[in-house]
């Protein structure tokens, strides 16, 4: 059952942002008029996009690029930064165009993946392609620093337990294996802070987006200098952490003659996709989870306090900075959600329209005839925060159809989610939230997100948000332009539309009985078998020709 509301939500959102006290931050004189306008890009994963919108969220104009990405071979995956820079200008170009009158735009800025960075030379040329935050080339750099730091002493000081994916591991990489890029590279910048310096030619990071790289003091809110030298790496890459909506500079002239900006449009620093979208709908108290739902999924949990437990980053669970001022969060998920869905498409087919997908998997039945998916198409979620770990169908007879098998995944998924819920929320420092907020493309997966809340046994709280990410980063963009006066000011200010999905009551008992008595024990019983493959000589896992 799905129930509507309308923006109503703003009120809900005011009580939500002041349950525990008001978020601090930085204050501006503003606000300004409302004819003013915020601006938000999103470097993802899939896509790039622009977006702007009123003072209230509302989008008025759009533009959107699939992100360029290259795999030049099995578990590489890497960005050229000039086709990414190019992607920018193309969007902005086009959103500018869309609204008449660009000089309106007050404030804009970036929001994109995290654990990904550019290196850059003096100039400010990039040295080296950017290693995708999904890349698998840098387990060996993973295990040097956990022989000469120590996992231990590494989540003691950020927050993040050691995994290949962090940023730490690729600039080490870099060194590694390209020295001639490295001995030239000066500075090191997120994703995000590179389009920033290419809009303003400022170079900063923010908080929430140095929290991916394994190399920020989140007691401190700095750069770990311990962290830093015991790696050998020069301190000197890394540019000044600053809190997310502080303004960095404005728009340069060639970029706004290249894109329609205005040269008085400031430029601000953003934050990481996740928690970009997170303070866009306003989940920034512990009571309540973000659900962000894209090519890969998160978890995220917002707290005053970072969240230090070892066993927590055992299972692959990490703690952050927030963009809302004087927040943290804890964070886990899904790498392959919506990229698991749209694998399956294009196997079974590109021109298959996934609205006939959807109806077949909606006729398929509850339990996909016994068919387990495992979504560990890249590596291991947490808790299992197991790189070797695979995907896998399980249950597989000569009955399954495709409806039955994409039925399968999107159980799998939500089996997933409760599976990573139930472990983050079993450590005493995290309560169960009460409320459950969900965002990104997939929510409009209907199948989906009735399947989700049966398996969870929530109703889950969809707000109706386009862009998210992009609405948290143009937010941020504003509070530094000083559109609005503090976070919580503007938070009050966002209006959205929201569904509530609810459990199906004829399902919750079956899939709690199919997530006890199988999902639970599925990965434990694939991981033998998925160690041994993963260990096998490379050359097998060749793609030919």
């Amino acid at each position: 059952m799905i129930r509507f509301r309308g923006i109503e939500i703003c009120l809900s959102r005011i009580q939500l942002l002041f349950a525990s006290s008001q978020l601090a931050g930085p204050t501006t004189e503003g606000p300004f008029p409302l004819s003013q306008l915020i601006a938000g890009i999103d470097i993802g994963t899939t896509n790039i996009k622009a977006l702007v919108f009123d003072q209230c969220g509302r989008e008025l104009a759009s533009s959107s690029r699939p992100t360029p990405t290259h795999y030049p071979r099995p578990r590489w995956a890497y960005h050229k930064p000039d086709e990414i820079w190019q992607c920018t200008l193309d969007v902005l170009r086009e959103t500018t165009s869309r609204i008449g009158d660009a000089r309106k735009i007050a404030g804009i800025a970036v929001t994109s993946m995290g654990e990904s960075g550019v290196p850059l030379d003096m100039n400010g040329n990039a040295t080296s392609n950017i290693i995708a935050w999904f890349d698998g080339r840098t387990d060996s750099q993973a295990k040097w620093l956990e022989e000469k730091i120590g996992k231990a002493r590494i989540y003691e000081l950020s927050g993040v337990p050691l995994r290949p994916i962090f940023g730490l591991c690729k600039i080490l990489w870099l060194k590694e294996n390209e020295p001639e890029a490295y001995a030239q590279t000066t500075s090191w910048l997120n994703v995000a802070d590179y389009v920033a310096f290419l809009l303003s030619g400022e170079m900063a990071t923010d908080y929430s987006l140095a929290s991916r790289t394994l190399m920020f003091d989140l007691s401190q809110l700095d750069w770990s200098e311990t962290l830093i030298e015991l790696a050998g790496i020069s301190r000197g890459l890394f540019p000044p952490a600053v809190a997310s909506g502080t303004a960095l500079g404005k728009v340069r002239r060639d970029v706004a003659r290249d894109t329609g900006l205005s040269t008085e449009t400031v430029v601000s620093s953003g934050g990481h996709d996740h928690v970009c979208g997170a303070f866009a709908v306003g989940a920034v108290n512990p009571d309540t989870l973000l659900n962000s739902m894209g090519t890969a999924e998160a978890l995220c949990i917002s707290g005053k306090h970072p969240t230090f437990n070892p066993d927590i980053a055992q299972q692959g669970y990490n703690t952050g900075a927030h963009v809302a001022p004087g927040r943290f969060y804890v964070l886990g998920g899904i790498y392959t959600s919506g990229g698991s869905i749209e694998w399956l498409k294009g196997i079974l087919g590109h021109d298959l329209e996934f609205e006939t997908l959807i109806s077949e998997a909606e006729m398929a039945p509850p339990g996909s005839l016994g068919v387990c998916f495992q979504p560990h198409l890249r590596l291991g979620n947490p808790p299992h925060n197991d790189p070797k770990s695979r995907g896998a169908f399980v249950g597989l007879t000569a009955d399954v159809t495709r409806g039955i098998l994409f039925r399968s995944i999107l159980e799998g998924l939500a089996f997933e989610y409760r599976l990573s819920l139930d472990a983050i929320t079993s450590h005493p420092e995290i309560d169960r939230p009460k409320r459950i907020i969900a965002i990104g493309g997939n929510t409009k997966n209907r199948l989906l997100m009735r399947i989700k809340a049966s398996v969870l046994n929530q109703p889950i709280l969809i707000a109706e948000v386009e862009e998210s990410a992009a609405l948290g980063a143009s937010i941020l963009g504003g509070l530094g332009a000083g559109v609005y006066t503090d976070a919580a000011s503007a938070l009050s200010q966002i209006q959205y539309n929201t569904q509530t999905v609810d459990p199906v009551p004829d399902l919750t008992d079956l899939y709690d009985q199919r997530y006890e008595t199988v999902y639970r024990h599925l990965y434990q019983a694939l991981h033998p078998l998925n160690s041994y493959i993963s260990d096998q000589p490379k050359h097998l896992e060749e793609i030919p020709e």
